[in-house]
């Protein structure tokens, strides 16, 4: 079956600049050539599709979140957001990288020294990718049980520990690390660090066989004595986990982005599907019943896709963001589960079978539930910013 990327027209509601607007056409061009078909085999094999990712480095995908005074174009967060979406809408393994690479970035950006961000900047702009690692086997959510230590030594400072689930892992340029300075201080006693791919005891462990987002690398990474100049430590010792919530409240935004292009694709193929579907007659999509289902995943759709923008927005204009970045992961992400579950039901039969695409889409968004803070914790979060802890 003919997949319906580009099914339901092609949809401008974020409000972006022109120069995004020409970008966000070339990215659809993009996606329909090079990977919405390509990504169903790398789906099955779980092979992390590099020719894909080497053309998008050739149009600068992955260097769309550099600031423009570091050598990037320019673009507002909610210009990103559109092509980010658009990406998604195509494959949501593929956005992921392109927006890990950016989270990857963020803990320079949002602490580091003038130096660090200029190479984080010039190893992405490069054709490089960035990761971010503060998950480990014993510190999911409880970011503050890892065990990855950082010793001073003289100039240097010795990492050791293992970090899991990383996204982009095994591809990287470059790694922002949480690592304990002090293990008396808990959380206070964590501090963030910049390590290149190259330095000697840094490796990357298993990458997961997943169940979705399959054409985007997670793996472990390995720190073995590490040894990296003080220099690269971001901001300063004990600020490693103001940090890292910092970056994960951006973060949370981009995820809901994925999601919400996830949501969309699944509007795509039902309505594709729906009018080519005869039943009793005529196209499925005649009844009443499945044009009210479809109207109700577009409302949960848009409204994910407006809050998206309403965080990124907040952002931009160096405003609070911290509720509506957590809103905007939590209800994309479920929504998306949503609207691919009940584009499944619309297929029938068929929505069951890998022949046709929207069984990816359910497999593809539930990670959008977890990652980045698993949806309760953004309910402790949203909760928190309304009644007080």
């Amino acid at each position: 079956m003919k997949n319906a990327f580009s099914g339901g027209g092609f949809k401008m509601a974020y409000l972006i600049s022109e120069e995004a607007q020409d970008l966000l056409q070339d990215v659809k061009n993009f996606c329909e050539k090079e990977v919405v078909e390509q990504c169903k085999a790398y789906d099955v094999s779980g092979e992390w599709p590099k020719e894909i990712y080497d053309k998008a480095i050739e149009q600068g995908y992955q260097a769309l979140e550099v600031p423009e005074e570091y050598g990037g174009p320019g673009l507002s967060r909610v210009d990103v957001a559109a092509l980010i979406e658009q990406m998604a809408i195509a494959d949501a393994g593929f956005a992921t990288t392109i927006s890990a690479s950016g989270l990857g970035m963020k803990p320079v950006l949002i602490a580091g020294s003038e130096a660090l961000k200029q190479r984080a900047c010039d190893l992405i702009l490069d054709g490089g990718f960035g990761a971010f690692c503060l998950t480990e086997p014993g510190a999911g959510s409880d970011a503050g049980a890892g065990k990855t230590t950082a010793v001073k030594d003289g100039d240097e400072y010795v990492l050791n520990g293992r970090k899991c689930f990383i996204t982009n892992g095994g591809i990287a340029s470059f790694y922002c690390v949480t690592a304990m300075t002090d293990k008396t201080k808990g959380v206070k006693g964590m501090s963030m660090f910049f390590v290149e791919k190259g330095t000697p005891g840094l490796s990357t462990g298993k990458e997961e066989n997943k169940m979705g987002i399959r054409t985007s690398n997670t793996c472990d990474v390995v720190l073995e004595d590490v040894r990296i100049p003080a220099s690269n430590l971001i901001g300063e010792e004990g600020r490693g986990f103001n940090i890292a919530m910092q970056t994960l409240d951006q973060a949370r935004t981009w995820m809901g982005c994925v999601a919400t292009g996830i949501a969309q694709r699944g509007i795509n193929e039902a309505i594709a599907y729906g009018k080519a579907r005869v039943q009793f007659g005529k196209p499925i999509i005649k009844n009443q019943a499945l044009k009210f289902k479809v109207a109700d995943m577009e409302i949960k759709t848009e409204t994910a896709r407006q809050m998206v923008a309403h965080a990124l927005t907040k952002m931009d204009l160096g405003l609070p963001y911290t509720k509506e970045s957590a809103i905007a992961k939590c209800y994309a992400s479920d929504i998306a589960m949503e609207v691919a579950s009940e584009a499944i039901q619309m297929f029938g039969g068929y929505g069951y079978s890998r022949e046709y695409p929207v069984e990816k889409l359910l497999r593809d968004a539930k990670i959008f539930q977890i990652f980045e803070g698993t949806n309760e914790v953004q309910r402790i979060v949203i909760s928190n910013s309304v009644i007080g802890k």
